[in-house]
């Protein structure tokens, strides 16, 4: 009865859903086709396919090795998933990854660490980057991995070997 004919009524526009913050993020690649040797650094994700050797540093984004990727590296960035194999200290300010095609042979530092059950790792692992002289692998100051074996040690001395004569079970 108020209304007027040749009125219409206003066009409310329809909500776009929220799109993740993550899939609006820039991705790079380095195919495996390629090699690369020196310093990879940049402010973007990456995914490496190829072989690297030298250093590289993503420090505020998420580096991943794909399954076909060959390190010669130290990497560091705030994420980092391994699927192929690294040689080098990982560093990271939130976690590192192994997949359960990764192989790493160095040291890692972060806060979480999560190594998938398959994956070949050889190194120290410090998930407490902060807690001063307690970290073995520290960032700047890993030492080298010995390139023998461990060999098993003997029993103490202090310890008698169970059915030792002496021996007393309660």
């Amino acid at each position: 009865m108020w209304k007027r004919p040749d009125e219409e009524p206003p066009q409310v526009p329809l909500a776009q859903p929220p799109v993740a913050v993550e899939a609006r993020r820039e991705r790079a690649a380095l195919g495996p086709s390629i090699s690369l040797r020196g310093e990879l650094q940049g402010e973007e994700d990456v995914t490496l396919q190829g072989r690297v050797e030298g250093k590289i540093d993503f420090a505020q984004h998420t580096v991943t090795v794909g399954k076909e990727g060959r390190l010669k590296a130290n990497v560091k960035a705030r994420v980092i998933i391994v699927e192929g194999e690294v040689e080098g200290d990982l560093v990271c300010g939130e976690q590192i990854l192994i997949r359960r095609s990764g192989t790493v042979r160095g040291n890692l530092v972060a806060p979480r660490v999560t190594l998938e059950d398959g994956c070949k790792f050889k190194g120290a692992i410090d998930m407490d980057p902060q807690g001063g002289a307690r970290g073995a692998a520290a960032p700047g100051r890993t030492q080298p991995i010995p390139a023998t074996p461990a060999t098993p040690s003997a029993p103490s001395a202090a310890v008698p070997a169970a059915g030792a004569a002496g021996a007393r079970h309660s």
